[in-house]
Order: C-alpha cells, then sequence, then structure tokens
C-alpha cells in the first residue's frame, strides 16, 4: 500500500506539471518541484537528527518504567475490563497476560515493546480459534483497540513540535488524550455491539463510564475558559502530568532496587537506533509530499473540499489537516510526513498544524496492523475487523477536530 501511495504521489505531480507547462503555460513549476524535493529532504534529515537526543532520553525513562514495574501496574489495572472484553480467554490462559502488557506498552508509548507482545497475543488467541483462517471475536477486539491509537505519552509528536519551533510542543497533550479515548471508547463500542457482547456489567460500566465522566468533566472545565488562561492551564496540567510519570518512573525504580542509569543508558541506546531508522523513511514521504503540494494539487485539492464546506455554512480551518487523516490509516509514514509538512508549512502553532497532530496521535494505521497481526497467523477472513477499526479511526478524526476547535479555536 506505501509503494503505491508514494508512486502515485509522484505520478499525481509530475502530470499536474504538465498541466501547468503546457496549458496554463507555467513553465516555472518544475523548479518550483524541484526546489521543494530538495528543501524536504533538508528538512526531513534535519528532524530526524533532532529527535535523536529526545528519542534518547524518552526510550531510557520508558525502559526504566518498563524494568521498574511501572507497565506491569498499568497491567494489573487493566486486568479486570480486559477480562470482560476477551470473554474468549480462559482465566489462566497466556494470551490474558500478553493482551495487557501489550495495551499497557502502547498507553505509555512503548512501540517497541508493544509490537512483539501484540504478536505474540495474536498466536496466543489463535490457539484458542476454532477456525484457523478465520478471525475470532478475541482476536478482532484485540485489533481494534490497538487500531484506536489509545496513547498516553505522544512523544514523537510532542519531538517534531520541538523541532518545527513550537512555542509549547506539549499543548497538544490533552485534546490528544480526549480524542484517543473517544477513538478507543467508539471501537469497544462499535465491536462489542457488532459481536452481541454485553457491556452492562458492573466493571465494565465502572472502567469505562469513570473514564468517560473523568475525560467529559475535563473537556467541561476547559472549555468554560476564556483563551489565555486555557493555554496557560492546559501547559501547566501537559507538563505536570508528564514530569511527575517521569519522576514516578525513576522513584518506582529506584525503590525496587533497578540500576536506574545503566537501565536509561540501555534504553537510550536504542532511541538512538530507532531515530537514526526513522530518517529515509521520513525523507521519502517529505519530498513525495513537498512534490504533490509544490505541483499544486493538493491545494486544488483542500480548496475543493474548503468551498463545499463554506457552501453548508461551516468553519473551513480543519480542511488543511485532512490529507493526516486520510492517509493516516494507511501508512504510518505517510500521516507522520504530511504532519510535519503541515507543520512546517502552515507552522506549528496554527489551527491546522496543531489539529495535525492530534489527528496523528489519536488515529492508527488500521490496515498495516491488520495485515502485519493478521498475516502472522495465517488469518485470511477478517470479518468485521476493518469496518469496526475504520469506525474508530472516523471517531478519533471527528473527536480531533472537536477538542482542537475547543482548545486552539
Amino acid at each position: 500500500m506505501l509503494n503505491w501511495i508514494w508512486s502515485g504521489f509522484f505520478c499525481v505531480a509530475f502530470l499536474a506539471g504538465l498541466f501547468r507547462w503546457l496549458v496554463l503555460g507555467e513553465p516555472g513549476v518544475w523548479a518550483l518541484m524541484v526546489a521543494s524535493s530538495f528543501d524536504m529532504a533538508k528538512t526531513g534529515f534535519e528532524i530526524s537528527l533532532g529527535l535523536t537526543g529526545v528519542m534518547c532520553l524518552w526510550l531510557g525513562i520508558m525502559r526504566i518504567g518498563e524494568k521498574g514495574g511501572a507497565v506491569a501496574l498499568v497491567a494489573r489495572a487493566f486486568d479486570p475490563l480486559l477480562r470482560r472484553l476477551f470473554p474468549g480467554v480462559p482465566a489462566a490462559h497466556p494470551a490474558g497476560a500478553s493482551i495487557v502488557m501489550n495495551l499497557s506498552a502502547n498507553m505509555l508509548g512503548l512501540d517497541n515493546a508493544a509490537t512483539p507482545l501484540g504478536l505474540k497475543a495474536m498466536k496466543e488467541l489463535q490457539e484458542l480459534n476454532p477456525q484457523p483462517d478465520t478471525a475470532s471475536d478475541d482476536q478482532i477486539m484485540f485489533l481494534v483497540i490497538n487500531a484506536s491509537a489509545v496513547t498516553i505519552i505522544p512523544t514523537a509528536i510532542m519531538t517534531y513540535r520541538a523541532q518545527l519551533g513550537a512555542a509549547d510542543p506539549t499543548d497538544v497533550f490533552l485534546p490528544l488524550l480526549i480524542a484517543t479515548f473517544c477513538s478507543t471508547l467508539v471501537g469497544i463500542l462499535v465491536t462489542a455491539r457488532v459481536q452481541g457482547l454485553r457491556l452492562l456489567n458492573p466493571v465494565t460500566l465502572a472502567y469505562l463510564g469513570s473514564a468517560t465522566i473523568a475525560i467529559g468533566l475535563l473537556a467541561a472545565y476547559f472549555g468554560r475558559l476564556d483563551k489565555e488562561t486555557l493555554e496557560r492551564q492546559t501547559s501547566l496540567l501537559a507538563n505536570l502530568i508528564i514530569f511527575s510519570l517521569i519522576v514516578g518512573f525513576v522513584l518506582l525504580a529506584a525503590l525496587r532496587r533497578v540500576p536506574v542509569y545503566e537501565t536509561f543508558v540501555d534504553g537510550a541506546k536504542e532511541g538512538f537506533t530507532v531515530a537514526v531508522g526513522i530518517i529515509p523513511h521520513l525523507v521519502a514521504m517529505l519530498v513525495a509530499v513537498g512534490v504533490l503540494r509544490a505541483s499544486g494539487v493538493l491545494d486544488q485539492a483542500l480548496d475543493a473540499v474548503r468551498f463545499v464546506v463554506a457552501g453548508v455554512g461551516l468553519d473551513g480551518r480543519w480542511v488543511d489537516a485532512l490529507p493526516v487523516a486520510l492517509v493516516r490509516p494507511l501508512s504510518g509514514s505517510g500521516g507522520r510526513g504530511l504532519v510535519i509538512e503541515t507543520m512546517k508549512t502552515l507552522g506549528p502553532d496554527s489551527f491546522a498544524g496543531r489539529l495535525a497532530c492530534v489527528i496523528q496521535g489519536s488515529t492508527e494505521t488500521t490496515f498495516y496492523v491488520l495485515a502485519v497481526y493478521f498475516g502472522s497467523v495465517g488469518i485470511k477472513k477478517t470479518r468485521h475487523a476493518i469496518a469496526c477499526g475504520l469506525t474508530a479511526e472516523f471517531a478519533g478524526f471527528l473527536a480531533a477536530v472537536g477538542v482542537s476547535y475547543l482548545f486552539f479555536g
């Protein structure tokens, strides 16, 4: 899929260049596209280089949290809920522990740990599957929750914002938290509805209900504030939460006699490898997106959507971030490239720049997750997995737009 997207960007840009040259008499379009490709290649390298230090920091901290037991604590806290969402998993089966650990790692931003744990959980769920070529209800629920992008610490997004000069890189933290909760909640409810899973029990209602009330109260409180107070308080709360998590990870690890410094360095080494590995992917997507915008195709398409939106009397500022929402389910690197390109073109503190970050953090690469997880165990019949996953994606997009207007006006 990514090959088609990347190649398609260049082909469409080339055809648009021919049209502007031969029909509109604008030969300068070729110079614009070439210049954009070099500029975006430079931007991709600079952002990836700047990402190295932050990735070392966060993966070092996350490794401390992992070794110190923070992931295990989160796993135990959510175990009662997950046992109701996966009724086909026996109490003593290893799939239950793998599911909990995978989702806990995802929430804490431990992507490198989450993927192997997810593949392990899918393999163990396959052992309980009576039809090996067809996805079971538990496997579909697991995939939808993974694809709904429930994340507490959006490390990469905040790093990209910092690299591009955002006044407060963490100002998207609370909007993103609300939006990702909405996408996950909708994914769970829709999947449970399709599967006939009964969620009206005390444990499920306690977890989902209390979380929904908390998110609702948070949104209602911040919705009452004026813009200046809102920005000040959200910045304070976001940074307080993030720093408290860091201190909590370190203290917990220290209390359990984990060699904190050595553990941090070990995780930081992995962070360096991850950051360097991102460079070619980010450069490739930024160049393709930059050429597409320089050709005029992207702006013309967005202008057409903006015209329709204005025609029905709606604010159209969200349209500039629409490409992220369209590409994100298909390609993680494609979505990442569009987020960075949007912030570079319109500014990291613009409404579209912030919205693009919230969309990126509250949606996921549904088709990639489905292909990797189901493909790893040979499942060919996915049943309602794609429909439920994309429904969660759409809910995340709508929630991202709504909270972005709430927080950023």
